[in-house]
């Protein structure tokens, strides 16, 4: 090619020309060029991803895959901690084949959130299981902000999909509300728009990409005017405890309600009936809450009768100490093992929210009742200061709770509600 011609050539091919000089450069390089050692595959896979489906039974997934029998048996009993029976509609199992093989050599299923279970079909044709924990990255992520119309509503808004999905921000409002303010705040009646809020949560990922809600760490919020702390501390048997900035126990003898749902009828000795159409005592509370909804003890106690019982439907009654009583009304059904002399803790599901007996909707009916008086749940159960931290601990409480005070004064840079 004439010089004139090639130069008017690569100034018109212009990056794409200078690119194909380099590769030639390259290429021919006096130096060896280094090659990789060829790769042999002596075995070809390929793999395959099923769903056990509503209503179906383990036995029936595997059989799709010629898997039935004693091979079954087998391959479940090195199953560590699956249990065939409480396996969930829509969970995936991986299954590996030999090209051509009618049956699979190996199984992946995840259990629960903390592990992965691998079964493999050695070349004896016995089946052998390996669990391995899942190794979650712990993240700490800060929301803080004015609560809008609810806290409920403001945390959905403010936190992003990116950082969690609807469900996990539910579990987020739903712990806030029941597993660290359940004794101390009425979300339902406490909480006012304008009121702030300063809360720290743990976000944890896995090497598979799952992204979830792991605990709250701390949390600062403003009910009419009055600042409510909460630091997590572990107690002594490893379960996750929270205490005020004072060092006391948010936990008391009783929770605020059964269900975390608003309230849609309050105590009262003189209401309108929607029933019977006249005016007679509301001795209790209302909670208005999805059909199926789990109700729990709001107390330790004895189960004194459970079953139903004249307009209150299925109801549960608990005796607890102190000469207490608390009823639970309308429900769709009893939890499993809960019948009179059951003894029961707080927080153990009892039953389920319906509306059998005298009702016109969906809630669960709520009594409290102390020396054969009702008395108003809202008011009976809010008396007493939390128990302190043993002054063994004391130290490292402090420790802890300055740690998240720094947190929450240098504003880490995570999600901020009404923010960007």
């Amino acid at each position: 090619m004439l010089p004139g011609v090639r130069r008017a050539l690569l100034a018109s091919l212009g990056i794409a020309a200078m690119a194909a000089a380099t590769l030639v450069v390259i290429a021919t390089r006096d130096e060896e060029i280094p090659r990789a050692a060829p790769i042999v595959i002596s075995t070809a896979h390929e793999g395959r991803a099923d769903t056990l489906r509503r209503n179906e039974t383990l036995g029936e997934l595997f059989a799709r895959h010629n898997i039935s029998g004693p091979e079954l048996y087998e391959l479940l009993a090195a199953a560590e901690g699956l249990n065939p029976r409480r396996v969930p509609a829509g969970q995936v199992f991986e299954f590996r084949y030999v090209v051509a093989e009618p049956r699979p050599d190996r199984v992946v299923v995840r259990v629960g959130d903390e592990r992965i279970l691998t079964l493999r079909r050695d070349s004896s044709d016995v089946w052998r299981g390996n669990s391995e924990a899942i190794e979650w990255t712990v993240n700490l992520e800060l929301v803080r902000g004015p609560i809008e119309s609810s806290l409920f509503e403001t945390l959905d808004s403010a936190i992003p999909d990116s950082v969690l999905s609807p469900d996990q921000r539910a579990l987020l409002a739903w712990d806030l509300a029941d597993g660290v303010f359940g004794w101390v705040i009425d979300f339902t009646r406490d909480i006012y728009p304008g009121d702030a809020f300063d809360l720290l949560f743990e976000r944890l990922r896995s090497p598979l990409g799952d992204v979830r809600f792991g605990r709250v760490a701390a949390a600062r919020i403003e009910t009419r005017s009055r600042l409510n702390t909460a630091y997590v501390f572990a107690e002594t048997d490893g379960r996750n405890g929270y205490y005020d900035a004072d060092g006391r126990s948010l936990l008391r003898d009783f929770k605020l309600s059964p269900v975390p749902y608003r309230i849609t009828s309050r105590f009262s000795r003189r209401r309108y009936h929607p029933v019977l159409k006249n005016y007679r005592p509301h001795l209790g509370m209302d909670f208005g809450a999805p059909r199926g909804a789990e109700v729990r003890a709001t107390g330790d106690g004895i189960v004194s009768r459970a079953g139903r019982w004249g307009g209150y439907g299925i109801m549960v009654a608990i005796r607890h100490p102190k000469d207490i009583e608390t009823r639970y009304a309308h429900l769709s059904a009893l939890a499993r093992g809960i019948g009179p002399g059951s003894r029961v803790r707080q927080g153990d599901r009892i039953g389920f929210v319906g509306s059998t007996g005298l009702t016109t909707g969906v809630h669960v009916h709520y009594e409290f009742i102390k020396n054969g008086r009702h008395m108003d749940p809202r008011t009976a159960v809010r008396y007493g200061d939390g128990t302190p931290i043993p002054d063994a601990r004391r130290a490292q409480f402090d420790s802890i709770r300055a740690y998240y005070d720094r947190l929450f004064e240098y504003r880490i840079p995570t999600v901020t509600a009404g923010g960007d």
